[in-house]
């Protein structure tokens, strides 16, 4: 299935310029692997070499990068090249027929009581308990399990094996035997929340955990109860995060990365891949490092010097011998 440039500008803006309106292109495609029946994209300069050899039908690029693709062929100009790759993707899927339509799968199992949307879907094998409130144009993907009290917005996606409400991780020490809190709380997603397959997100002891709307969550995630995540934040796979942090608005948190609990994370922070935070943020900036946390830029420089050690070492001793051999020779005159 195609659609025309024309159609693409009409739908989407920016400015075609170089190509004709209503050549058709039928698929979306890298620069290098781009044909004649492709669209593609530069987003970073450092790939515009690739940019003049393509062969796709038309190139959505920056302005800056303007003359260079006219140069090649029929380009369309707009000011984030990115952006503007992610709206066609989502143009181009919702042309497609949905893998699932709206309601509720022969095989899934929803509690008479839960409260789905007539708009929403749920697919193959998932569970909404009871009392659970799934929102309109929300897509549990198949196997995705929603706790009883638990409430998801609208237009969500969950992809398969997430789920939402099971107990936290929380006991007390008795008798040299671990007592059963009763995990009270449940979980409150925003809307335009995506979670990618088998992330936990647990349910509050107390109170409720919750993610703010937009925030985009990857795979193998695990958000402990009574967590809070402010709108807007993106966290990569297999990131941990433990019970009652607090993550702020338009945080960006890499894959891997460790939050220890009751912590409190500034608006706007950037956490490095693998970098285990040990305590609360208040400043935003881009962190990174095991132990102890710092900015990255502190980071880099101690990493720089960390590698330099062992030179170091070495200068220090043949300093130290230097130094000592003098000192005998000063005390024999």
């Amino acid at each position: 299935m195609g659609i025309e440039l024309g159609q693409i500008v009409d739908l989407l803006g920016g400015s075609l310029e170089g190509g004709a309106r209503t050549t058709e292109v039928e698929r979306i495609a890298p620069l290098e692997s781009a044909d004649a029946r492709s669209i593609s994209f530069l987003n970073n300069p450092r790939y515009a070499s690739q940019l003049a050899s393509s062969q796709a039908a038309c190139v959505i690029v920056a302005p800056a990068m303007r003359e260079a693709a006219l140069a090649r062929g029929a380009c369309i100009v707009t000011e984030n090249p990115y952006a503007y790759f992610a709206r066609l993707t989502q143009l181009w899927q919702a042309q497609q027929p949905p893998a699932w339509p709206q309601g509720i799968h022969p095989t899934a199992v929803v509690h008479p009581q839960a409260r789905v949307h007539p708009q929403a879907s749920i697919g193959p094998l998932c569970v909404v308990e009871r009392d659970a409130v799934i929102g309109a144009g929300t897509v549990l993907r198949a196997r995705v399990f929603v706790a009883q009290g638990c409430v998801i917005g609208e237009r969500c996606i969950l992809h398969p094996g997430v789920v939402i409400g099971a107990d936290g991780f929380g006991f007390a020490p008795q008798g040299g035997e671990w007592l059963k809190i009763a995990q009270l709380g449940a979980v409150r997603i925003g809307d335009d929340v995506e979670i990618g397959a088998n992330t936990c997100i647990d349910r509050g002891a107390l109170n409720d955990t919750v993610i703010g709307d937009g925030v985009k969550i990857d795979n193998l995630v695990q958000i402990a109860h009574n967590v809070q995540v402010g709108e807007h934040t993106v966290i990569a796979g297999n990131t941990g995060i433990a019970g009652s942090a607090r993550i702020g608005a338009h945080c960006s948190i890499g894959g891997a990365a460790n939050i220890l609990g009751h912590l409190r994370i500034a608006d706007g922070t950037s956490i490095s891949p693998t970098s285990m935070v040990t305590r609360s943020i208040h400043k935003p900036d881009l962190y990174t490092g095991i132990f102890p946390l710092q900015t990255n830029a502190e980071w880099e420089r101690n990493a720089a010097s960390l590698k330099q050690l062992h030179q170091l070492r070495e200068r220090i001793k043949k300093l130290e011998k230097a130094l000592s051999a003098w000192t005998q020779s000063e005390e024999k005159t």
